[in-house]
């Protein structure tokens, strides 16, 4: 059964915890003894309905100020299909966070409240998915009960939110709108009897048609090497097999391939998963592929189809998300992983501050929590990246400080 990932997003009140807590009431989710919790919670409170919110916001913290602070990765299912939800916090304080726990979704789902319309925190929530390359985009126009489920406000806040959309002109993404009420349950599971000028699908039924991961398998193929397989004993004392997990594309049985980052070529000879061979490995597989000569691979190495492969790189540029409390500085040295490739870096400049409200470029000589930035950086030995918008697999990486091994940035090659 597919699993699609979903990454939520929604400024504070916007009805994000209550929208989550309504899918799992809706889809049969939430067992027997966690319902009347929440019955008797929600009595305790002097709330006449059962607050569906109270199943998302797990941390004390959380339930104390009314807002989301953490990750958190929720589970359900429909007889169609799986689904995770990273419901990510919406402040942007939080924006390390959110990027965080976007960073691996099918699709964004954006909360807007109709009373208050796009707000900048709508605009940098749509940014994020912008930047991650988030194939589509769901916005939720929620409690549209407070605004006696007016159209024309439903049709201006769509509006607005295209023409910022529009700025950006991200060709890959695909926005659909949706308005909803989390609260009373309209167009969540079931079309709604309270806004019949509304034509669109319902947003379940939007979530279980949509196409999962639709550009990986036609991208160009990657496979970092994890591990080298060397058997010791005398029934496979010669064989060489190179463990790790198809990020892109597909490979087969007699592929060309080239070895990066020394460049030597071979072909390929077999492709196991476990102690089967199969004739091809698709993505996201992880497989062990072994070649017909005897050349160099170590781990860090990435096998590439011949013809295929992507630049070498010591200097490039890339957009970069701080996530350390302590602000980035030239003069230090940090370590870049792309896939399993590991190497020294140093961030030679930074050439703008991106505002995501507002898309304003804001000239900067370091880079502090939360911020968004342009930068240059150079590496002591080549890495084989791909630009983020041709192929995210093989597109990203990640700063760690090589004292405190704290993973300091998450960086976009542009």
């Amino acid at each position: 059964m597919e699993v699609l990932r979903i990454a939520t997003a929604g400024s504070v009140d916007d009805g994000k915890s209550t929208l989550i807590g309504r899918l799992l009431y809706e889809t049969n989710s939430i067992t027997t003894d966690k319902l009347e919790a929440i019955h008797k919670a929600s009595q305790r409170k002097g709330i006449d309905f059962v607050d569906l919110s109270l199943l998302t916001d797990g941390l004390i913290a959380e339930r104390e100020q009314g807002i989301t602070i953490d990750v958190a990765h929720i589970y359900f299912q429909t007889p169609r299909r799986k689904f995770i939800i990273a419901d990510s916090p919406g402040h942007v304080e939080y924006t390390r966070n959110m990027i965080t726990g976007a960073s691996h979704a099918d699709v964004s789902v954006i909360l807007v409240d109709a009373r208050h319309g796009i707000l900048e925190q709508t605009h940098r929530h749509y940014y994020i998915a912008h930047l991650l390359q988030i194939p589509q985009v769901i916005v939720c126009v929620n409690k549209m009960d407070l605004i006696g489920y007016e159209e024309e406000k439903f049709r201006a806040i769509e509006q607005k939110f295209t023409e910022f959309a529009g700025k950006i002109k991200s060709q890959k993404q695909q926005i659909q709108f949706i308005p909803i009420s989390s609260l009373y349950g309209q167009n969540i599971t079931t079309r709604s009897d309270k806004m019949n000028w509304f034509k669109g699908s319902s947003l379940l039924d939007v979530l279980e048609s949509l196409e999962v991961h639709p550009n990986e398998s036609h991208a160009q193929a990657r496979f970092p090497v994890q591990y080298i397989i060397r058997p010791r004993t005398d029934q496979y004392h010669d064989f060489r097999g190179y463990a790790g997990r198809v990020a892109s594309g597909y490979f087969k049985e007699g592929d060309a391939v080239t070895i990066l980052p020394s460049q030597r070529t071979s072909t390929i000879n077999k492709i196991y998963q476990y102690d089967q061979a199969i004739p091809h490995a698709n993505t996201k597989q992880s497989v062990v592929i072994t070649l017909t000569d005897d050349v160099d691979v170590s781990r860090g190495d990435m096998i590439v189809k011949t013809g295929e492969e992507p630049t070498l790189l010591k200097e490039l540029q890339a957009d970069l998300c701080w996530l350390n409390n302590e602000p980035m500085t030239g003069s230090k040295t940090y370590l870049l992983q792309s896939g399993t490739s590991l190497s020294k870096a140093k961030i030679t400049g930074v050439d703008f501050i991106k505002i995501p409200s507002t898309l304003e470029q804001v000239s900067a000589t370091t880079i502090k929590m939360n911020e968004i930035a342009r930068v240059k950086i150079k590496t002591a030995k080549s890495i084989p990246a791909d630009a983020y918008d041709n192929n995210p697999s093989n597109g990203s990486f990640i700063l760690i400080d090589e004292y405190s091994n704290n993973t300091v940035a998450v960086g976009f090659v542009s």
